[in-house]
Formats: structure tokens, sequence, C-alpha cells
């Protein structure tokens, strides 16, 4: 039996779904366990927790904003092996996005109250990015793993040496990051000259600062 193709009406439900499974904490389960479940909690004084709560809350924004992004695009793509290809990427980033939220909950901490706007904003950015055409749209997947492979290997060096459950977290993240804007190359994506790549670095460090805080 053939499976139903989805309608747009359809699609925008699962969407509306997706977004409260995202803003609310515990509203995803992930499909992979945490990179850091078999690894001991290493003893952190209280600023060295305050900062990996804080770089841990940005990388939580940035899986917040991943969602959505690939959702906008899987909204609006055209061909369909592209939104199997957002679709599965989507996954995955899910698994980060509760590994994260994990991570904040054991430092005592809580996802960015900026995540809404968040959200938005690159739910906004990925439907027109998939609406102007597919070779974009997959460039700007690659562009933006770009810039947060950049933050993670920025944040692994920020680490505290003895906090191997955050290492372990965001290590696999790089991984699946980097993988994923070799695969939107590879699929077809434009690669975006510099003077686009530093302007979406500008406002990728807006969302740093920002959540690192509130």
């Amino acid at each position: 039996m053939s499976q139903r193709r989805l309608s747009f009406i359809d699609r925008l439900i699962c969407e509306a779904d997706s977004v409260l499974r995202t803003l609310g904490q515990g509203g995803h389960s992930p499909s992979r366990p945490s990179p850091a479940e078999d690894t001991p909690e290493a003893h952190l004084d209280s600023q060295e927790r305050r900062h990996v709560a804080g770089l841990m809350r940005v990388n939580h924004t940035g899986e917040v904003c991943a969602q959505a992004l690939y959702q906008g695009q899987a909204l609006t793509a055209r061909l369909p092996y592209v939104r199997e290809e957002m679709e599965q990427a989507a996954q995955e980033e899910v698994d980060h996005l509760v590994w994260c939220e994990e991570r904040l909950q054991q430092l005592g901490s809580q996802p960015s109250l900026l995540n809404p706007a968040w959200y938005g904003l690159s739910f906004a950015l990925g439907a027109v990015a998939g609406a102007v055409g597919d070779r974009w749209s997959l460039g700007f997947v690659a562009a933006t793993e770009e810039r947060v492979c950049t933050h993670l290997r920025a944040h692994l060096e920020q680490l505290p040496p003895e906090d191997a459950r955050s290492r372990a977290i965001l290590e696999q993240m790089l991984d699946d990051e980097y993988r994923h804007g070799e695969n939107a190359l590879d699929a077809g994506g434009t690669d975006f000259p510099r003077p686009v790549k530093d302007a979406m670095t500008a406002v990728s460090q807006v969302m740093t600062r920002s959540s690192y805080y509130v």
C-alpha cells in the first residue's frame, strides 16, 4: 500500500507540532543515546559550571535554530529528495537538541528565553531559502553548518579539561554538523560567496552573545 502524500496543509500542521515540541522542554525524543551517557560527572566550581551552562545554552539555541531552518526549508523545498535530506538532517538535530537540554538540566540551568524569537527568524529564513530554489536552500544549509562547526570548535577549546560529559556531546555534534554541510554541497548546494558567509557570521554572533546570558 503506497504512503499517502502529505498536502501543504498537512505539513503546516506537522510544523506547528514541531514548534511546540522544539520550544517546550522534553518535547522531543532522541533517536540515539547521549554520547555522555556513560561518562562520569566532573567536579566543576560555580564559575566553571556557569560558563559551561552558558556554552551549552548557546548550543541548545543553535539546535533550536537548526530545527526551524530545516523545517522551514522542508516546507518549501521543491524536489522530494531535497525535502527528505532536510528531514533526515532535522532528526539528527533533534538528538543534539535533547542532548544539550539534558546537559543544561545536569548543570542546574535552563534554555535561553530568546528561543521563540530565534526559532521564528530561522524558520522564515529557511522557508525563503527553500522557496528561492533547492540549490540555494542546500547552499544555505552548508553555509550554516560551516558557522556551527566554527562555534563548536571554539566551545571545545573553552571547556574545562575535566568536563568530559560536555566534550563528548560537542564532539559528536561537530561530526554530525560537518557531515550535514558536506552532504548539502554534494546534493547540489551552492557554495556561498565570502560576503554572504560573513553576514551570516555576524548574525550568529548576536545569537551567541545573547543566548550565553539569557
